[in-house]
């Protein structure tokens, strides 16, 4: 079965963050308003990132909660926000921040794919280059199938 876990609605093409902390409570934010995770959650991907950094390369990191924090995720979602300035993400540059939540597990599949997708530089290019969340979303639609 399929589950939609990024939709239009969850692409900012137009962050506002200008820190890490900032970023993370941006996707947060995304995340409580698609009402995937309750606001707790917001802690616990601070937790994660004090634990290990998620930036994952090629200006791009992956936000995420504790194995601690299942209670308060309600149901398996992404979130993307693009950032026109790179945010320093502990001495690595990041214009975009993919902050997940997976219900039961369900975040590796989806981990997977956006890895994919941020492994050709071609596709990088094109989701720094797109002009609307659609755009974004045709790029990193396969999340969707993976979950």
């Amino acid at each position: 079965m399929t589950t939609t876990v990024l939709t239009t609605d969850r692409i900012v093409l137009n962050g506002t963050a200008r820190t890490r902390e900032e970023a993370i409570a941006e996707s947060a934010r995304l995340l409580v308003a698609a009402g995937a995770v309750t606001p707790e959650y917001e802690a616990a991907m601070r937790q994660r990132e004090s634990l290990v950094s998620t930036f994952m390369g090629n200006g791009l990191a992956i936000p995420h909660g504790t194995n601690e924090a299942k209670e308060a995720i309600l149901a398996s979602a992404m979130t993307v926000v693009r950032y026109d300035e790179p945010i320093d993400w502990d001495g690595n540059p990041v214009r975009v921040v993919a902050a997940i939540a997976g219900k039961e597990g369900g975040h590796m599949a989806v981990l997977s794919s956006l890895a994919l997708v941020f492994s050709d530089d071609s596709a990088v290019e094109q989701l720094l280059a797109a002009e609307s969340p659609q755009q974004v979303l045709d790029l990193l639609g396969d999340v969707n199938d993976a979950a």
